[in-house]
């Protein structure tokens, strides 16, 4: 096994363009073997694309443009990665571990042959792609025969043998989400009101953490659609629900101040994929109170001077992917709470 003799944690050696910039912001990765001294090679089996990337990818091909599949082989093939250019966002996948350099420092404590979820984007995971095997619309999951790299600062988890490997992956590919707002609902007032703008795995699971963390709070979810809500809201994981557009900022303000009695609320927690719904969250926020945003559709210019643009007097919170124990968390969340696990299953089709 050979393994070239260089290192650096941060992958930066991976970058091809531009100069001094790390893999994420990189317009171009070098995924290249064999690999040096302090990465990891997998081999992948499926792509779990980002919910903003693959609807944006599936408008393509309802428009006459190529398949998913063919936009994510063009993509990959031009940028060593897979990085939406329209969305900037990738996702995460699922892989058997190939290769572990013997300089390697990274978190991950596995051996050749176990299976691994990445926790860091495909947007700075260096990838070659021999193949892609099938596209899964309902889990926006990609079966493949590939290879990626892992740095040695990039997180990973071992795949657990008690759930289903689809699961695992849609949980783990949001498990942020649910552990940030975990972390916000201790913070709130008592009996306080929480909306979810978006129910899809995110927004679920954001939901189930909240009700779990704080079961004194007041949850409202708002959708473009009617299944999904009507999903949660079985799965006692909401309040109450409307089906609304959230681009119409006034439409979603305005039934807020009907579900909370015209307070508004105290945090809202914005996980819709699609763009211009940034001001559906802010005027659905009373003056200070918090908006987190963790969909990759958003447009943080368009948050801040959007707030400053109406006087909203709130905390904007970017969504990061990573929280100590993020993964676990997901996980046990998921394990605790039937209904949640059942719901998340079969929108995966298991």
């Amino acid at each position: 096994m050979t393994f070239r003799p260089d290192q650096n944690p941060l992958g930066v050696l991976r970058v091809l363009q531009p100069a001094h910039a790390l893999p994420q912001a990189a317009l171009r990765l070098d995924p290249a073997l064999p690999a040096y001294a302090d990465e990891v090679v997998l081999d992948v089996q499926t792509l779990n694309i980002d919910a903003a990337s693959f609807v944006q990818m599936e408008g393509v091909q309802a428009a006459g443009g190529p398949t998913v599949a063919q936009q994510i082989t063009a993509i990959v093939r031009e940028r060593g990665k897979m990085q939406n250019p329209v969305t900037g966002s990738g996702g995460m996948l699922l892989a058997c571990v190939a290769q572990k350099g013997p300089q390697y420092t990274g978190p991950l404590a596995a051996a050749v042959g176990d299976r691994v979820a990445t926790l860091v984007s495909l947007t700075l995971t260096p990838l070659v792609l021999h193949e892609i095997v099938e596209v899964v619309p309902s889990a926006h999951q990609v079966h493949v025969r590939a290879t990626a790299i892992l740095p040695s600062s990039a997180p990973a988890a071992l795949v657990p043998d008690d759930l289903p490997p689809p699961l695992v992956l849609a949980v783990l590919d949001v498990c942020g989400a649910p552990a940030q707002v975990a972390r916000l609902a201790v913070n709130l007032p008592q009996g306080g009101h929480v909306l979810c703008i978006g129910a899809g795995k995110a927004g679920t699971l954001a939901l189930a953490a909240a009700r779990e963390a704080r079961p004194d709070l007041h949850l409202w979810a708002i959708d473009r659609f009617a299944q999904p809500l009507e999903e949660v809201h079985a799965a006692g994981l909401c309040d109450g629900y409307a089906a609304l557009d959230a681009s119409d900022a006034l439409a979603v303000r305005e039934q807020v101040l009907r579900w909370t009695d015209g307070q508004l609320c105290d945090a809202v927690v914005q996980m819709a994929s699609l763009p211009n719904t940034e001001m559906a969250a802010i005027l659905a926020c009373k003056s200070r109170g918090v908006c987190l945003y963790f969909s990759m559709a958003t447009s943080f210019a368009q948050v801040a001077l959007g707030a400053e643009g109406v006087g909203a007097d709130v905390d904007l919170l970017i969504g990061n992917g990573y929280l100590t124990g993020h993964a676990e968390m997901a996980l046990q969340l998921v394990r605790r709470q039937d209904k949640t696990r059942a719901l998340l299953a079969k929108r995966l089709g298991l």
